[in-house]
């Protein structure tokens, strides 16, 4: 029978996988940065200068003391709709992130652990998702239930779950043959006892991992949607739609403060969570 793991080893355990995670500088500055961006979309109404959908007679007008990034081509402070932005980017990668884990995670497991027909149905849907061209098949599901925070969250999340069910279900089939899972069957345990609390414990890394990359994904695709009009729509501020205002040369060689900021804050953004994501999947692999 499985030996019970005793609560000295899992802190030891956690100690030694942050003692691992620390010693990635990258990780280390990438999370700092991604603490700073959600501290900054949380108290955007202290930090914001002024309202980001208040309209100064000053039009696209360069970076001074009052507008410390300038205003856009209606007038809005770019500084105020760029702190205002970080609220939009944050809350699509973490919302979509949750609805796709749970919706991966639960058909991971199902796959995995009944097997036979069950793995077969779950598999071929799998396959099913994963066959379509997915920026397109969003861009037309946005279009159709009109473009807004929650559709976009909702479609992401319900079209991105195959590669965590996959990974789910490839953990699943191995932790099921071990000692400790047969012993749980053999006494009668009920099934989503021993899915819940001894088979997705142990299935936790590649879920966490996948689920940090998985929050810059999101933030690129809610990017790339707002640039093209299909995502959070006006007034509302998006480092996307701000970015869209970037669409003439003149905006582009003149007026830098305008897409230069927003540019910035996603690379920024994106390069951070992917150094976090790499840093616990360094950490991780050490420690199993």
């Amino acid at each position: 029978m499985h030996k019970r793991v005793e609560p000295e080893a899992g802190r030891s355990s956690a100690r030694l996988m942050l003692r691992r995670f620390l010693k990635h500088r990258m990780a280390v500055a990438g999370l700092v940065v991604v603490v700073l961006m959600v501290l900054m979309a949380a108290l955007a109404p202290v930090l914001a200068p002024h309202n980001p959908n208040q309209i100064f007679d000053k039009f696209e007008a360069s970076p001074s003391s009052e507008h410390l990034l300038g205003t856009d081509s209606v007038g809005r402070d770019v500084l105020s709709r760029l702190i205002y932005g970080a609220r939009v980017s944050m809350s699509v990668g973490v919302g979509a992130v949750v609805v796709y884990v749970v919706i991966g995670v639960l058909l991971g497991l199902l796959a995995g652990y009944y097997g036979r027909w069950v793995d077969q149905v779950i598999m071929r849907i799998t396959d099913v998702f994963m066959s379509f061209p997915y920026f397109m098949v969003i861009l037309i599901l946005v279009s159709v239930l009109g473009p807004s925070l929650l559709t976009i969250i909702v479609v992401i999340g319900v079209l991105a779950w195959p590669m965590i069910g996959r990974l789910v279900r490839g953990s699943v089939l191995s932790i099921k043959q071990t000692d400790y899972v047969q012993a749980a069957v053999a006494l009668g345990y009920r099934t989503p006892r021993i899915l819940f609390r001894h088979i997705l414990p142990n299935a936790l890394s590649p879920i966490i991992v996948n689920a940090t990359f998985g929050v810059a994904q999101a933030i690129i695709l809610e990017s790339g949607l707002s640039f093209l009009g299909m995502g959070v729509r006006p007034p509302a501020a998006s480092w996307g739609n701000m970015l869209s205002e970037a669409q003439s040369i003149t905006v582009l060689s003149s007026q830098p403060w305008i897409w230069i900021p927003p540019g910035l804050m996603i690379l920024l953004a994106v390069l951070a969570i992917n150094f976090v994501g790499d840093g616990l999947r360094d950490s991780m692999e050490s420690r199993s």
